[in-house]
């Protein structure tokens, strides 16, 4: 299992990739210096609890 990342305000964010609509991939490098973006993560979003 991998470790968990631990950020702080004003880190900068590690390049990732993830799965987009259609068999495309989207990666932070795509957006890194063009505008700004927001990255918020909801776990359990979709289940029960």
């Amino acid at each position: 299992m991998r470790e968990a990342l631990q950020l702080k305000v004003g880190d900068v964010a590690p390049d990732f990739t993830l799965p987009a609509v259609g068999d495309q991939k989207i990666s932070l490098a795509d957006y890194r210096g063009k505008q700004n973006l927001v990255l918020a993560f909801h776990p359990l979003a979709w289940t029960s609890v």
